[in-house]
Protein backbone atom coordinates (compact mmCIF):
# COMPACT_ATOMS: atom_id res chain seq x y z
CA UNK A 1 0.00 0.00 0.00
CA UNK A 2 2.87 2.28 0.77
CA UNK A 3 4.45 2.26 -2.49
CA UNK A 4 0.92 2.50 -4.05
CA UNK A 5 0.77 5.55 -2.30
CA UNK A 6 4.09 6.80 -3.16
CA UNK A 7 3.72 6.36 -6.89
CA UNK A 8 -0.05 8.24 -6.77
CA UNK A 9 1.77 10.92 -5.21
CA UNK A 10 4.42 11.05 -7.81
CA UNK A 11 1.74 11.02 -10.23
CA UNK A 12 -0.02 14.12 -8.81
CA UNK A 13 1.06 17.36 -10.42
CA UNK A 14 -0.48 20.02 -7.83
CA UNK A 15 1.29 17.68 -5.14
CA UNK A 16 4.79 17.92 -7.22
CA UNK A 17 4.47 21.53 -7.60
CA UNK A 18 3.78 22.40 -4.51
CA UNK A 19 6.52 19.69 -2.77
CA UNK A 20 9.05 21.31 -0.54
CA UNK A 21 12.90 21.32 -2.00
CA UNK A 22 14.46 17.24 -1.51
CA UNK A 23 17.43 17.15 1.00
CA UNK A 24 20.87 18.63 0.26
CA UNK A 25 23.17 16.41 -1.17
CA UNK A 26 26.97 16.58 -0.13
CA UNK A 27 28.61 18.78 -2.20
CA UNK A 28 31.38 17.17 -3.77
CA UNK A 29 34.69 18.39 -2.77
CA UNK A 30 37.08 20.23 -5.62
CA UNK A 31 40.33 18.26 -5.69
CA UNK A 32 43.27 19.41 -4.11
CA UNK A 33 45.68 21.94 -5.94
CA UNK A 34 48.87 20.18 -6.91
CA UNK A 35 50.89 23.99 -5.63
CA UNK A 36 50.11 27.55 -4.32
CA UNK A 37 48.16 29.86 -6.67
CA UNK A 38 47.56 26.80 -8.99
CA UNK A 39 43.75 27.31 -8.90
CA UNK A 40 41.81 30.53 -7.68
CA UNK A 41 38.19 31.32 -6.39
CA UNK A 42 36.50 35.04 -6.78
CA UNK A 43 33.65 36.49 -5.93
CA UNK A 44 31.84 39.45 -4.52
CA UNK A 45 30.84 40.68 -1.23
CA UNK A 46 28.20 43.48 -0.90
CA UNK A 47 27.35 45.79 -1.31
CA UNK A 48 28.09 45.86 2.54
CA UNK A 49 27.84 49.85 3.78
CA UNK A 50 27.43 51.00 0.72
CA UNK A 51 30.66 49.27 -0.92
CA UNK A 52 31.28 46.17 -2.79
CA UNK A 53 34.53 43.79 -2.58
CA UNK A 54 35.91 41.33 -5.13
CA UNK A 55 36.92 38.66 -2.65
CA UNK A 56 40.12 36.38 -4.97
CA UNK A 57 41.18 33.20 -2.73
CA UNK A 58 43.74 30.91 -3.18
CA UNK A 59 42.65 26.87 -2.70
CA UNK A 60 46.05 25.65 -1.77
CA UNK A 61 47.35 28.08 0.41
CA UNK A 62 43.75 29.96 1.51
CA UNK A 63 45.76 33.22 0.84
CA UNK A 64 42.97 36.22 0.84
CA UNK A 65 42.63 39.21 -1.42
CA UNK A 66 39.70 41.73 -0.51
CA UNK A 67 39.86 44.31 -3.35
CA UNK A 68 37.70 47.69 -3.34
CA UNK A 69 35.47 47.61 -6.34
CA UNK A 70 34.37 51.26 -7.76
CA UNK A 71 32.45 48.89 -10.03
CA UNK A 72 31.37 45.63 -11.18
CA UNK A 73 31.92 45.31 -14.87
CA UNK A 74 33.61 42.74 -16.80
CA UNK A 75 36.51 45.49 -17.36
CA UNK A 76 36.90 46.31 -13.74
CA UNK A 77 37.04 43.05 -12.78
CA UNK A 78 39.50 42.49 -15.69
CA UNK A 79 41.85 45.40 -14.01
CA UNK A 80 41.48 44.10 -10.39
CA UNK A 81 42.81 40.67 -11.83
CA UNK A 82 45.41 42.17 -13.59
CA UNK A 83 47.68 43.87 -11.04
CA UNK A 84 47.23 40.29 -8.89
CA UNK A 85 48.33 38.22 -11.57
CA UNK A 86 51.49 40.94 -12.04
CA UNK A 87 52.10 39.63 -8.10
CA UNK A 88 51.44 36.22 -7.94
CA UNK A 89 51.43 34.86 -11.53
CA UNK A 90 48.36 33.20 -13.74
CA UNK A 91 46.57 30.13 -12.20
CA UNK A 92 45.65 27.67 -14.00
CA UNK A 93 41.96 27.72 -12.89
CA UNK A 94 39.53 30.13 -11.96
CA UNK A 95 36.26 29.42 -10.37
CA UNK A 96 33.72 31.70 -10.25
CA UNK A 97 29.69 31.71 -10.05
CA UNK A 98 27.36 32.67 -13.10
CA UNK A 99 27.25 36.69 -12.60
CA UNK A 100 27.12 38.39 -15.77
CA UNK A 101 30.82 39.81 -15.41
CA UNK A 102 31.96 36.42 -15.27
CA UNK A 103 30.12 35.00 -18.29
CA UNK A 104 30.68 37.91 -20.11
CA UNK A 105 32.84 37.24 -23.48
CA UNK A 106 35.28 40.02 -22.64
CA UNK A 107 36.11 37.90 -19.52
CA UNK A 108 36.23 34.76 -21.33
CA UNK A 109 37.86 36.31 -23.87
CA UNK A 110 40.66 37.58 -21.29
CA UNK A 111 41.22 34.46 -19.32
CA UNK A 112 41.38 31.90 -22.85
CA UNK A 113 44.20 34.37 -23.92
CA UNK A 114 46.21 33.86 -21.09
CA UNK A 115 45.06 30.18 -20.96
CA UNK A 116 43.41 30.26 -17.82
CA UNK A 117 40.14 27.99 -17.68
CA UNK A 118 37.48 28.63 -16.29
CA UNK A 119 34.94 26.91 -14.15
CA UNK A 120 31.74 27.88 -13.09
CA UNK A 121 29.69 27.13 -10.44
CA UNK A 122 26.19 25.75 -10.14
CA UNK A 123 23.52 28.39 -11.38
CA UNK A 124 21.92 28.90 -8.31
CA UNK A 125 23.92 27.08 -6.01
CA UNK A 126 26.14 29.53 -4.55
CA UNK A 127 27.70 26.28 -1.92
CA UNK A 128 29.26 24.74 -5.23
CA UNK A 129 31.72 27.87 -5.04
CA UNK A 130 32.73 26.71 -1.28
CA UNK A 131 35.55 27.82 -0.50
CA UNK A 132 35.25 31.60 -1.97
CA UNK A 133 31.56 32.13 0.10
CA UNK A 134 32.90 30.91 3.07
CA UNK A 135 35.93 33.43 2.91
CA UNK A 136 32.76 35.85 1.95
CA UNK A 137 31.45 35.24 5.01
CA UNK A 138 34.73 35.62 6.64
CA UNK A 139 35.21 38.79 5.25
CA UNK A 140 32.12 40.60 5.87
CA UNK A 141 32.56 39.33 9.50
CA UNK A 142 35.99 40.59 9.73
CA UNK A 143 35.07 44.23 7.94
CA UNK A 144 32.45 44.76 10.49
CA UNK A 145 34.36 43.95 13.20
CA UNK A 146 36.58 46.84 12.27
CA UNK A 147 36.87 50.62 13.54
CA UNK A 148 35.44 53.39 11.62
CA UNK A 149 38.40 54.13 9.53
CA UNK A 150 38.45 54.59 5.42
CA UNK A 151 37.90 51.41 3.58
CA UNK A 152 41.34 50.43 2.25
CA UNK A 153 42.82 50.44 5.73
CA UNK A 154 40.45 48.32 7.51
CA UNK A 155 40.87 46.17 4.55
CA UNK A 156 44.81 45.94 4.58
CA UNK A 157 44.66 45.97 8.42
CA UNK A 158 42.81 42.30 8.04
CA UNK A 159 44.82 40.79 5.45
CA UNK A 160 47.95 41.26 7.06
CA UNK A 161 46.30 39.34 10.11
CA UNK A 162 45.06 36.79 7.76
CA UNK A 163 48.16 35.93 5.44
CA UNK A 164 50.25 35.79 9.30
CA UNK A 165 47.93 33.90 10.67
CA UNK A 166 48.39 29.68 10.76
CA UNK A 167 45.25 28.40 9.60
CA UNK A 168 43.35 25.50 11.30
CA UNK A 169 43.59 23.49 7.65
CA UNK A 170 46.54 23.51 7.32
CA UNK A 171 48.77 24.25 10.05
CA UNK A 172 50.76 26.90 8.18
CA UNK A 173 50.30 30.30 7.29
CA UNK A 174 48.82 31.57 3.70
CA UNK A 175 52.04 33.36 3.03
CA UNK A 176 54.17 30.39 3.95
CA UNK A 177 52.12 28.50 1.64
CA UNK A 178 52.11 30.69 -1.12
CA UNK A 179 55.48 32.62 -0.97
CA UNK A 180 57.81 29.99 1.15
CA UNK A 181 58.48 32.33 3.81
CA UNK A 182 56.72 34.18 7.42
CA UNK A 183 55.51 37.37 7.22
CA UNK A 184 56.81 39.39 9.96
CA UNK A 185 54.79 41.56 12.09
CA UNK A 186 54.63 44.33 14.97
CA UNK A 187 54.52 40.84 17.10
CA UNK A 188 58.07 39.76 15.81
CA UNK A 189 59.75 42.53 16.57
CA UNK A 190 58.29 42.66 20.55
CA UNK A 191 59.67 39.14 20.76
CA UNK A 192 63.00 39.05 22.75
CA UNK A 193 65.03 36.82 20.77
CA UNK A 194 63.81 38.25 17.26
CA UNK A 195 66.36 38.55 14.49
CA UNK A 196 66.57 38.65 10.65
CA UNK A 197 66.56 35.73 9.28
CA UNK A 198 69.47 35.15 6.63
CA UNK A 199 67.89 34.36 2.85
CA UNK A 200 69.22 30.77 1.79
CA UNK A 201 72.32 31.61 -0.60
CA UNK A 202 72.61 34.78 0.78
CA UNK A 203 76.69 35.62 0.69
CA UNK A 204 79.09 38.53 2.77
CA UNK A 205 80.12 39.34 -1.13
CA UNK A 206 83.60 38.27 -0.24
CA UNK A 207 85.52 36.64 -2.46
CA UNK A 208 88.28 34.06 -2.15
CA UNK A 209 91.40 33.65 -4.16
CA UNK A 210 93.81 31.08 -4.27
CA UNK A 211 97.86 31.99 -3.80
CA UNK A 212 98.88 31.52 -8.33
CA UNK A 213 95.40 32.80 -9.32
CA UNK A 214 95.61 35.20 -12.07
CA UNK A 215 94.23 38.34 -11.25
CA UNK A 216 93.65 42.06 -12.44
CA UNK A 217 94.20 44.41 -9.72
CA UNK A 218 92.78 48.25 -9.70
CA UNK A 219 95.42 50.68 -11.03
CA UNK A 220 95.08 54.20 -9.23
CA UNK A 221 97.70 55.70 -10.89
CA UNK A 222 98.78 56.31 -14.41
CA UNK A 223 97.54 53.63 -16.79
CA UNK A 224 94.95 51.14 -17.81
CA UNK A 225 92.39 50.70 -14.48
CA UNK A 226 93.39 47.48 -14.09
CA UNK A 227 96.48 45.54 -14.75
CA UNK A 228 97.57 41.85 -14.70
CA UNK A 229 98.86 40.27 -11.43
CA UNK A 230 99.52 36.72 -9.51
CA UNK A 231 98.21 36.21 -5.86
CA UNK A 232 101.39 35.67 -4.00
CA UNK A 233 101.42 34.76 -0.31
CA UNK A 234 101.20 37.20 2.57
CA UNK A 235 104.77 36.34 4.03
CA UNK A 236 106.44 36.81 0.52
CA UNK A 237 104.81 40.63 0.84
CA UNK A 238 106.95 40.45 4.20
CA UNK A 239 109.84 39.66 2.77
CA UNK A 240 109.55 41.88 0.12
CA UNK A 241 108.82 44.89 2.36
CA UNK A 242 111.94 44.39 4.48
CA UNK A 243 114.31 44.10 1.32
CA UNK A 244 113.00 47.27 0.26
CA UNK A 245 114.44 48.61 4.23
CA UNK A 246 117.35 46.89 4.09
Amino acid sequence: MDQVISEWVGKCRPCQESRPDPPVAPIQEWEKPKGPWGRIHIDFAGPFHGQTFLIVVDAFSKWLEIILMPSTTAEAVIKALRKLFATHGLPDTLVSDNGPQFTATLFEGYLAGLGIRHALSAPFHPASNGLAERFVRTAKEALSRLDNRDWQARIDQFLAVQHATPCTATGRSPAELLMGRKLRCVLDRLHPNYSHENFKGETSGLRQFQVGSPVFARNYASGPLWVAGTIVPSDFLLQKETWKME
